[in-house]
């Protein structure tokens, strides 16, 4: 649960430090889609960062396990999903763009499995 917590707020930092690094750092050096593609790694980024800390608060507010094997899964959706965007932009891989599924998968069944654990602990 503290784990969920404190991994919440370290990726909000780090998706509003890959925000302005976007929007600041890469602005001069990639074309507008990739600015885009960077914007949208930041997005999902902070917001599954929230989505973290919703995790850990509904985990000490329930202590239901299945809640935070859902925080795992939103954690590990984020980091391929943003991450696999970040990386392209950063690189010009543009094979990295057939990871990104992978990570969007792994967030639709974060939520979904979050969803089921509420479900079961309420």
């Amino acid at each position: 649960m503290k784990s969920l917590l404190i991994l919440g707020t370290l990726n909000a930092a780090l998706a509003v430090i890959c925000g302005a690094f976007g929007a600041h750092g890469l602005k001069a050096r990639v074309d507008s889609a990739l600015l885009e593609t960077w914007a949208t790694a930041s997005d999902y980024h902070l917001y599954h960062a929230l989505a973290l800390l919703l995790a850990g608060v509904l985990a000490r507010q329930f202590g239901a396990a299945g809640i935070v094997t859902a925080g795992w899964i939103l954690f590990a959706g984020m980091v391929v999903f943003s991450g696999s965007l970040y990386l392209l932009v950063l690189t010009g891989q543009r094979w990295l763009g057939a990871i990104t599924p992978l990570g969007g998968t792994a967030l639709i069944i974060g939520w979904l499995w979050l969803a089921w654990a509420l479900y079961r602990a309420a």
